[in-house]
Order: C-alpha cells, then sequence, then structure tokens
C-alpha cells in the first residue's frame, strides 16, 4: 500500500535531481517521485494551489525530500510555512543539502525535521 505514496522531492540543482532518481531506481524505491524546484512550488504543492490543485494527479506526500538553499523560497521559508499547519504534523521532511553549518542543522532541527542530511560533494 505505501508504495503508492508519493516522495516529493524540493530540488532546483538539476544534477542532484539526475542523481537522487538514480539512486531511488538503483535502490528499487516503487513510490512515484513529485519533483518541484523551488520553495514557492513546494508550498503550491502541499496545499493544492494552481497548477497542483488536482489531487488525483498531485497527492499529498509520504515524504519530503527538501533542499535548503533554493531560489524564491527557501526550505527554511517551506519547513515554516508546514510547521504552522496542523494536518502536516505529521508529515516526515528530510533536509538534502549542502550546508554542513551547524546554525542550519540547529533550526531545521528546531522546525522539526525528521532528518537532516549533507550531500556527497563531487
Amino acid at each position: 500500500m505505501l508504495d503508492n505514496v508519493p516522495i516529493l522531492v524540493a530540488e532546483d540543482d538539476e544534477n542532484d535531481i539526475l542523481l537522487m532518481r538514480r539512486a531511488f531506481e538503483r535502490a528499487g524505491v516503487p513510490n512515484p517521485v513529485k519533483l518541484v524546484r523551488n520553495g514557492q512550488e513546494a508550498i503550491d504543492y502541499l496545499s493544492g494551489a494552481g497548477e497542483f490543485s488536482q489531487r488525483e494527479r498531485h497527492p499529498l506526500p509520504g515524504l519530503v525530500l527538501l533542499d535548503l538553499k533554493m531560489p524564491w523560497m527557501d526550505g527554511f521559508d517551506v519547513l515554516q510555512w508546514l510547521r504552522g499547519r496542523a494536518e502536516f504534523n505529521l508529515l516526515p521532511v528530510v533536509v538534502l543539502t549542502s550546508s554542513k553549518l551547524q546554525a542550519d542543522v540547529e533550526k531545521s532541527r528546531q522546525l522539526g525535521v525528521y532528518d537532516y542530511r549533507v550531500k556527497p560533494q563531487a
């Protein structure tokens, strides 16, 4: 049953997107991956706004993989928005970022992330 629950990936870097898709395939992850490229698109997807209004095509995810450093609205903005809505209290969010800054880790944890992972550098 959980194989059909989508994973929402909020990532703006094409190389990271390609690597993530490849990793999911190699790991045999059966879940559909829904991609958004900035924080505003992530919020629109989660709230069912605009182009994401059809829940049949854009179902709520069971997991969010969130980059912190994105254009327009960053991952912290998305986390603050999420944590202000009780309906998303149980939605696990994993931060995937290039930032090793302890301040970013601490702020993410304060905003309720499930986990914080630093992307490997090539």
